[in-house]
């Protein structure tokens, strides 16, 4: 059995390890006769639910976190700081503070708010002394999405846009300053649109010292669906909050040696091998690369498709942006026996953008057309100036694209023929939404056989 630790003479710190089903392998004594007290054991799953939920987390999301705890230990409670990360599996967890405190307990008055609160809210939530989330109630993350495990510890605001009340005054702001009790504070479930009414009463603790509040939050039009925050709709979103960044955190890493690897092998840079083998190394790299390009959308389709997604406007040279583009391309056109006629190098067109997001829009346009030109074939980049938009057109020499199906290949996951090798099908949604935050468009002027051009539009520049 492992020892208890200390990180100084004061503060204890125990540390003890779960499975990836959360059942506890070990514990440190201080920790172990915690989770016994609450019903618990070496071998069952961790007793403790704030702990646990940290936990699982952290295993969830394969990174280490660091969260305060407050835990029941009879009747009374611990503060106690927590950190769990990855281990061999399963998550390491390391419990240090270990303060004591009597457990909140209402007076016979607060009592009976409470009740009213149960009575009257929708859903509850607590803060602590600094208006911290310290709970919320489930039906929050099933009605709108939110990761409550991200929730708590944050700030009351993060969830809540409060707004002033028919007098013009915010009711939360007198109570805090009072630690008294407030009730019809008008607020938005920030995101969602949903407006709600929120009451609460102060927390105190044995000695009298203000702890929080314990609060109720009350729909103010309950036969409206409950708006998500990533859609701004009845909807459901399309992925849960934080996926992009998760998945890009959990796949970049193995791709990228995954492809190294296989670019290595193919290339045969530790000796010869068989030729057959250097072609599977090949289509191992290729494959690679398809995964990552399909990572790299999905975190770009979450991005655009956020409420608070903007795009920072500043004046960019659309000429030098379309000449970057093309290079970066070159090697792949080249490949493929497909020239890229770029943009001369004097030409200028000023137009209002982002420089990364029209890098990124041209790189797709410029792209495609390469992917679907035959060998031989030019893609030319060329410019274009309205009384009001600058334009760049990429035209192809490929089979085109039939009337009918054009507006098909800027839907989401939009493809005229699945079964043709190609991307994912995000990347001609992503470029237009990208281009219309930005003021612009991306269309596109094909008939069958007769190539594809499509024309990237944004709006000129001042002079």
């Amino acid at each position: 059995m492992m020892a208890v630790r200390s990180l100084d003479p004061v503060v204890p710190l125990a540390v003890a390890r779960l499975d990836g089903g959360g059942r506890l392998l070990d514990a440190e004594p201080l920790l172990r006769a915690l989770n016994d007290r609450a019903g618990g054991e070496i071998g069952a799953p961790l007793a403790l639910p704030g702990i646990a939920a940290i936990a699982q987390i952290a295993y969830r999301l394969g990174i280490s976190l660091s969260r305060s705890v407050v835990a029941a230990d009879g009747d009374a409670e611990l503060d106690l700081w927590v950190r769990a990360g990855p281990d061999r599996g399963g998550v390491r967890l390391e419990v240090s503070g270990w303060r004591p405190r009597s457990a909140w307990r209402p007076s016979g008055e607060a009592g009976r708010d409470a009740d009213f609160l149960r009575a009257t809210g929708d859903w509850f939530w607590e803060t602590d002394s600094a208006l911290r989330l310290t709970f919320l109630s489930p039906e929050v993350g099933d009605r709108y999405g939110f990761d409550l495990g991200e929730m708590l510890g944050q700030p009351l605001t993060r969830l809540f846009a409060l707004a002033q009340d028919a007098a013009g005054a915010l009711p939360i702001l007198t109570a805090v300053s009072a630690k008294a009790r407030f009730d019809g504070q008008p607020a938005e479930v920030r995101g969602t649109g949903q407006m709600v009414q929120l009451d609460a009463m102060p927390r105190s603790d044995p000695t009298g010292r203000f702890v929080g509040f314990l609060g109720a939050a009350r729909l103010l039009d309950p036969e409206a669906p409950a708006p998500h925050p990533a859609t701004g709709t009845g909807q459901a979103p399309a992925f849960p909050h934080g996926f992009g960044r998760r998945l890009e955190r959990a796949l970049r890493g193995p791709l990228a040696r995954i492809i190294a690897h296989a670019d290595s092998i193919g290339g045969q840079a530790e000796g010869p091998i068989r030729g057959d083998y250097a072609s599977y190394a090949a289509d191992i790299a290729d494959a690679g690369r398809h995964l990552l390009g399909l990572v790299e959308d999905l975190v770009d389709l979450q991005a655009i498709e956020r409420p608070d997604f903007a795009i920072a406007a500043e004046t960019i040279d659309l000429a030098d942006v379309a000449r970057r583009a093309a290079a970066l391309l070159r090697i792949r056109g080249s490949e493929g026996d497909v020239r890229i006629e770029a943009p001369a190098a004097d030409a200028t067109l000023r137009v209002r953008g982002e420089f990364r997001r029209a890098l990124q829009v041209l790189v797709n346009l410029i792209g495609n057309a390469v992917r679907y030109s035959p060998s031989g074939a030019r893609v030319w980049v060329r410019l274009e100036r309205t009384a009001e938009m600058g334009c760049v057109i990429v035209a192809d020499q490929g089979k085109g694209i039939a009337p009918a199906d054009q507006p098909r290949i800027f839907e989401k996951f939009g493809r005229v023929d699945p079964s043709e090798p190609g991307g994912s099908g995000l990347g001609l949604y992503i470029a237009r939404r990208l281009a219309r935050a930005m003021g612009g468009d991306v269309m596109v002027d094909s008939a069958l056989g007769a190539g594809a051009r499509f024309i990237f539009r944004l709006p000129l520049a001042g002079e």
